[in-house]
């Protein structure tokens, strides 16, 4: 009886991992967390801007209070659960629970979410300055890191680039110091109430190399000039040398996010399951991406079948003669029409704005016929399903469209 139940609070757990760190491609369940939570976070900020103004505090304190009350809870609940799953992660499994949980409780993102809720939590029984808390409160937006993709990403880029990044920095100082101490040389009797020293001088330097020029501290004299001159043309490749570095990581992780995605949903077709890397990746040259807003058609019942498609993102609607069906990402639809060369079977809509990767007919033939073993393991899996019924649950179409295979295509 114990071992039944630890394995059903295993199992709840795991399935709140995946909840929360967006485990199956297309968990709508993960999906409405993040949303609500991204929400939320979004909530808060605006609150804070808005709770900073004495006049809109006093007219809607109570409406204020009572986001921070729900939002306290929703993000206790979170970090509790959190903690909870931490012996799910990853790295973390070979762990003790302890241990791990220790380990999730000191990472970055984990203070972060405990820097969200335990200062409020103090504030209860600690009497506590309200613009202290107004400031904890804003830190509440780095909790999006987690939910945001292009944010993560963004993280990850300057992490990745990290030792880069701190050579910039230090030929930036470098580079200050060299300024600071020509221009103390230069220009130090002339105006010694700001290049008396090299400390002064530093700061003329600093703003002079970030290309900002406050101009409250400007040399007077002709060499004084010339120096601010070649500062300032260093300054502009010392800025340009740290953004060119993020920007380039993070288009690489960008696109290997995409890369990631994209091959686990080929990989998750049957048609290619069994394939190697090396096939796969030959698929995955071939797909263009597709945007379809909500309510748009996607194929027609009776069109030449031109394109197997693979739902990316968002909700499809297939109308068969007989039922309604719908398919979310990571499902896919049209490959044993474009295969059989039939028409279409179904009309399929878009029920949201989605986003498709679309195989086309031609392409996917004419990589049957470079690669002869490609050929025969996608015909075999595609024999192996013709006894299918109706729509299976992995979302392709079969016997509708089947029924359709002794339609040629017109020419």
């Amino acid at each position: 009886m114990l071992r039944v139940s630890n394995h059903r609070i295993s199992r709840i757990r795991q399935r709140i991992y995946e909840i929360f760190e967006h485990g199956p491609v297309g968990d709508r369940t993960g999906r409405n967390v993040s949303r609500l939570i991204v929400a939320l976070i979004s909530i808060n900020v605006v609150v804070v801007a808005l709770e900073s103004v004495p006049d809109v505090r006093a007219r809607f304190g109570t409406i204020f209070t009572a986001v921070e009350i729900v939002s306290l809870l929703v993000f206790s609940v979170e970090y509790g659960l959190r903690l909870w799953i931490a012996i799910q992660i990853p790295p973390y499994r070979q762990l003790a629970k302890r241990k791990a949980r220790l380990k999730f409780a000191t990472s970055a993102l984990g203070l972060i979410d405990l820097l969200a809720v335990l200062p409020f939590w103090f504030a209860f029984f600690v009497p506590a300055d309200l613009r202290v808390l107004l400031v904890l409160r804003v830190f509440r937006f780095l909790k999006i890191a987690r939910y945001s993709p292009g944010m993560r990403s963004l993280l990850d880029a300057l992490y990745a680039e990290r030792r880069a990044l701190l050579g910039c920095f230090i030929i930036l100082i470098g580079a200050a110091l060299i300024a600071a101490a020509i221009m103390h040389l230069v220009e130090g009797q002339a105006q010694p109430d700001k290049f008396g020293t090299i400390p002064e001088a530093m700061w003329w330097a600093i703003v002079t190399l970030g290309t900002i020029g406050y101009g409250d501290v400007v040399p007077v004299t002709p060499l004084g000039k010339i120096v601010a001159s070649f500062t300032i043309f260093a300054g502009l490749i010392m800025i340009a040398l740290p953004v060119g570095i993020v920007a380039t990581a993070f288009s690489e992780q960008i696109h290997r996010r995409d890369f990631i995605i994209t091959w686990s949903m080929v990989a998750r077709v049957p048609l290619f399951a069994e394939l190697n890397a090396t096939e796969i990746a030959d698929i995955m040259r071939l797909l263009r991406a597709r945007q379809v807003e909500a309510g748009a058609t996607i194929t027609r019942r009776g069109e030449p079948a031109d394109s197997m498609y693979l739902v990316a993102d968002g909700e499809v609607e297939i109308e068969l003669k007989k039922e309604r069906i719908r398919l979310g990402a990571g499902h896919f639809f049209g490959e044993i029409a474009v295969l059989r060369r039939a028409r279409r079977s179904a009309t399929v809509l878009a029920v949201t704005s989605t986003s498709l990767l679309v195989l086309d007919a031609h392409d996917l033939h004419a990589l049957m016929e470079r690669e002869p073993r490609i050929a025969e393991r996608i015909h075999s899996v595609m024999r192996n399903r013709l006894g299918g019924e109706g729509v299976t649950p992995k979302g392709d179409l079969l016997a509708e469209e089947l029924s359709t295979v002794n339609e040629p295509t017109k020419t």
